[in-house]
């Protein structure tokens, strides 16, 4: 798959009449599917579509997309949408301090922020986290400065003219009012989000409980089919991953799949697999499994060379393990990840058409010791294959794109740039080396590989589990084919940036 995308923007602020066109495009466009179109995102002020260019051609994309666009700033269609009540405690951490800055008495405060129909503007940040406006202009509050490290589940907060629902713990730096007492995202759920775009949401003072915060739903079955691997011990991070999972930005999904999707393709031919069979990416070290029936398995991707029974085996080839038999999988130290394939692929449920583990929406989980991974069919084949391979990884070249924000300047500044890789996980990698001009932008979709610019200069690539919408300058896309270069870069690499060749582009129609 070779993502590339394209934004439509509307306008440059937060605007009720813009946002509605936005809306009105993203639903015609949805419920007029084009093959290989892989993601629609309506936001603030921009529409993010995605699309895989080995399924679909650019021209016919622009084609089908201005057929829509034009129509949508006609008036033509309908954004639907349902009308959400949702029950609050006003009780939140901040609500005091809010009052007090405000100048607003406690019933005040409580009646100006349910006191108005709050429009779904985006959804992202996390799974189901809506972004609701617009506020009364009494209630605008900044971000913290420092963000709490971990903002509880169901929260409800406000910052600017914006309000929103924390779906799920994690980091956050808004004010928080109160707790909905209504979960807006159950992964166990027929329909996992209380929310979605186009909808309409009152809140409602109310006094009660706080729902339990969401479990994991977890998507290997406890007693597969096929039983073919045991884990003894857990690597570092052990999930499995298959292509990723499409179409699921507007709902604030991950994107998920494998960081290095070129040695998780050649993992899942060397055992005859399609390319979106799913398999375990091991990050840094790898788990060590016994073979519970004979199997063949092949390892692809720099960061671990296989051990059989004690004994070195050769990765980038198929393996034969005998029942009995242990694997393990220690680091080489030449990058971050590498893939087990198993013949026949492993077994798992789907969640929004994909066995990907998302960690931050609670989908899937990690390997745990006692796990059993077993083949989703069974394959009889002697057929053994095995591949050279030179990727580099340390001191590599990274082509670059120009972003939605490109400057020249910032341009130049990465062009050329020896940068170091500081720091890295599934969610991107922060480089040191150039300080780039950038800062805060309206939030919107950023894509796979954007090169974020935070206030402090410092690039930052963003990968797979990426939040689906961002507030910071996009100045440049790492280029698709060099993707799998960031996804295997530890802390200290380093890689030097250059300006791509004219011939693809991240372009960027205005209306």
């Amino acid at each position: 798959m070779r993502r590339l995308g394209v934004y439509v923007r509307f306008g440059d602020r937060i605007d009720l009449a813009v946002n509605d066109r936005i809306q009105r495009l993203g639903r015609r466009l949805l419920d007029d599917p084009y093959p290989g179109v892989t993601d629609v995102q309506p936001s603030y002020t921009t529409l993010y579509l995605e699309y895989d260019a080995r399924r679909a051609e650019r021209a016919a994309i622009d084609d089908w997309l201005s057929g829509h666009l034009e129509q949508a700033l006609a008036g033509g269609g309908d954004i639907g949408g349902n009308f959400v009540r949702v029950p609050v405690r006003y009780d939140g951490d901040d609500f005091a301090a809010v009052c007090e800055a405000t100048g607003l008495a406690r019933h005040e405060l409580i009646d100006l922020h349910s006191g108005r129909d709050y429009k779904v503007f985006s959804v992202g940040a996390s799974p189901g986290f809506p972004f609701l406006g617009v506020l009364d202009e009494r209630l605008r509050m900044p971000r913290h400065p420092t963000p709490r490290p971990l903002v509880p589940a169901h929260a409800v907060a406000m910052t600017g003219l914006q309000t929103g629902i924390y779906p799920v713990a994690g980091p956050g730096g808004w004010q928080l009012l109160g707790y909905a007492l209504r979960a807006v995202y159950d992964p166990w759920r027929d329909e996992p989000f209380l929310i979605s775009l186009g909808d309409t949401v009152r809140f409602e003072p109310e006094d009660g409980e706080i729902p339990p915060d969401p479990r994991a739903r977890p998507l290997l079955p406890v007693q597969p089919e096929f039983p073919a691997l045991r884990v003894d011990e857990t690597g570092l991070l052990d999930l499995v991953v298959d292509s990723g999972r499409d179409m699921g930005g507007r709902f604030g999904m991950a994107q998920s799949g494998p960081a290095d999707a070129r040695a998780a393709r050649l993992a899942n031919a060397l055992v005859g697999n399609d390319a979106n069979e799913p398999l375990l990416e091991v990050t840094v070290r790898g788990p060590s499994l016994t073979a519970l029936r004979p199997v063949r398995i092949a390892i692809a991707g720099p960061a671990v060379l296989p051990w059989i029974d004690g004994q070195p085996a050769e990765a980038y080839t198929t393996l034969e393990l005998a029942a009995g038999s242990r694997l393990a999988l220690p680091h080489t130290g030449q990058g971050a990840r590498s893939y087990l394939a198993l013949a026949g692929g492993i077994e798992s449920e789907l969640f929004m058409g994909s066995a990907s583990t998302d960690v931050r929406g609670l989908v899937g989980r990690p390997l745990a010791a006692g796990d059993v991974l077993g083949s989703a069919r069974e394959v009889d084949s002697a057929t053994r294959m095995s591949a050279r391979v030179d990727w580099q990884i340390d001191g590599a070249t990274v082509r670059f794109l120009p972003g939605p924000q490109a400057t020249p300047e910032a341009l130049a500044r990465l062009d050329g740039a020896e940068l170091r890789a500081a720091a890295g996980d599934r969610t991107g990698v922060r480089f040191e080396g150039a300080e780039v001009p950038g800062g805060e932008s309206v939030s919107e979709p950023p894509p796979l590989g954007a090169v974020q610019i935070t206030p402090s200069g410092a690039p930052f690539v963003l990968l797979n589990d990426r939040y689906r919408t961002g507030g910071y300058s996009k100045p440049a896309v790492v280029h698709p084919d060099d993707l799998p270069i960031i996804g295997q870069l530890l802390p200290g690499m380093h890689v030097r940036f250059v300006l791509a060749e004219p011939g693809l582009s991240w372009d960027l129609q205005s209306q």
